[in-house]
């Protein structure tokens, strides 16, 4: 028994030693790092779509890298713009400031990466081009391996959507660049520079002849030729700045937009989401290939997650006797909270300002105009809220060390709430119901924001570099990425991370 133990502990000690010797020595870094981020990607897609996927991408992220299975945003509301964020920052909107796909900043509504004071370059659409990170309030991935080599390192993003490219790649990115829709082209803005560099002019010039492109011109985020575009553009990118190529290390962050369009329009089942997917392999192999090429295998760092995830569409699930439905705040339930609150504080004046995300904005200016003692008015819309149908949870941001709402919630809400940027009052609804309006909302689409598994689940996974094959069923968290990445780096975590470095 002695000589089986003895022989057993040796084992361990040789493998332990072995996993050991894969670990970087500092001052080893990969040539280049790869954050890949979904948008709205479920964690079960992994595992839906596996026997469909082709060798090249997915699989190989899988079976040759490590999977964490069990992901969750640990924020509330979970939205693109946060989880982008929240993903470079290793930190929620409590300290990085980005509270939504769009916010009030000193009362005025903004979207994450709206800035008045820059100039669209690559196009003269303003709409599109005025945007930057100047609303971001802590460094990225990127901002701190650009100090850790004297701004040395390379860090570009790439995507459809502005806050897609713009937020992950951080405050001191080379560049970030995103799609004007308008005139089908990758835009970006004076943050960055004063002129598109040569090779991206090449590239959109190259755009202007797609055929293919020109035939969907309203919305190109539709269809999976968008994701196509995105990784063709990473790629141009990584080649046009030679990433990988200098003596220190780069940094590439690509995210694929067009799975949430399609989500938001189709839902999480069907032909058009199952195309969005299975393109979406053959995207992450292109990748793959073109980081092979220019940097060599075994010399790049990947990482891959979603910002969010999704529900199920609720007729669906109605019609499959699950729970769920639409719950239609600006068509129905709004009215019937401010008779209620119309009647008992005699308001003259609209004194909810706007709701985003679960969460209401007051109009403080017309709450005074009206006399109105405000303290006592925000316990009155936390009691309507909580008579509507389908209204699980409601409290006052101001009072929610007391509000009777489970911990690990408040503490989600906590997390994502900043009290220049967030609104007032939160409320959380049953499992399965969402906001739906029908003016904008799709009846066959779904949504994302709550705290459900449907919605916060999340894949992560490293690939390349240093990363041993193997799985973990453990909870972690989309703010554990980016500290992760730091550690492997020997880099210091980014100036506002919570999240710890995971153990592969």
């Amino acid at each position: 028994m002695k000589r089986i133990l003895f022989v057993t502990f040796v084992l361990l000690s040789v493998l332990q030693l072995s996993a050991g010797n894969d670990r970087p020595k500092f001052g080893e870094r990969p040539k280049l790092v790869v954050g890949i981020v979904v948008d709205q990607m479920r964690w079960d897609y992994l595992s839906r779509y596996y026997d469909k996927f082709g060798e090249d991408g997915f699989h190989r992220l899988i079976d040759k890298g490590y999977s964490f299975d069990n992901c969750l945003i640990n924020y509330l509301p979970t939205v693109t713009a946060i989880g982008h964020t929240s993903a470079y920052t290793g930190t929620t909107p409590a300290f990085h400031g980005i509270c939504g796909n769009a916010f009030y900043i000193d009362g005025v509504k903004r979207s994450s990466c709206e800035d008045p004071n820059v100039m669209p370059v690559g196009t003269d659409n303003e709409k599109k081009g005025k945007a930057s990170p100047v609303n971001l309030l802590a460094s990225t991935i990127g901002d701190q391996l650009r100090l850790h080599t004297d701004f040395k390192s390379k860090v570009i993003g790439v995507s459809y959507k502005d806050r897609a490219s713009i937020l992950p790649a951080g405050r001191s990115a080379n560049a970030a660049y995103w799609i004007d829709t308008k005139n089908r082209q990758f835009i970006t803005s004076t943050w960055y520079m004063q002129e598109l560099p040569k090779w991206a002019q090449d590239f959109n010039a190259q755009l202007k002849k797609n055929k293919e492109l020109q035939k969907v011109i309203d919305d190109i985020g539709l269809y999976p030729i968008c994701g196509h575009i995105t990784a063709d553009m990473a790629i141009a990118a990584m080649k046009g700045e030679q990433l990988g190529k200098g003596e220190v290390t780069d940094m590439l962050c690509v995210s694929f937009s067009q799975t949430d369009v399609i989500g938001h329009k189709w839902s999480t089942r069907g032909e058009h989401t199952d195309e969005a997917y299975l393109e979406l392999d053959k995207d992450i192999a292109k990748l793959l290939k073109a980081f092979d090429e220019q940097v060599g295998e075994g010399n790049y760092l990947v990482f891959l997650t979603g910002d969010h995830a999704a529900a199920h569409n609720f007729k669906y699930m109605e019609d499959h006797k699950l729970n769920g439905g639409a719950w239609k705040w600006e068509e129905v339930y709004i009215e019937e909270a401010m008779r209620s609150l119309t009647a008992k504080f005699n308001i003259t004046k609209n004194v909810i300002k706007d709701c985003l995300d679960y969460r209401l904005v007051l109009d403080k200016e017309a709450i005074r105009e009206q006399g109105i003692d405000e303290q006592t008015l925000r316990d009155a819309i936390v009691e309507e809220l909580l008579k509507l149908p389908h209204v699980a949870f409601a409290f006052d941001f101001k009072k929610a060390a007391t509000a009777p709402v489970p911990e690990f919630l408040k503490e989600r809400a906590l997390k994502g709430y900043h009290h220049d940027r967030s609104g007032d009052i939160i409320f959380m609804l049953e499992p399965g119901w969402y906001g739906f309006n029908s003016k904008w909302s799709s009846p066959v689409g779904t949504t994302h924001g709550e705290w459900n598994p449907y919605d916060a689940h999340i894949p992560l996974l490293f690939y390349g570099w240093k990363i041993s094959h193997g799985s973990s069923p453990s909870e972690v968290h989309i703010t554990d990425i980016a500290p992760t990445v730091c550690s492997l780096l020997h880099i210091q975590q980014p100036n506002a991370c919570i999240g710890v470095a995971l153990d592969f």
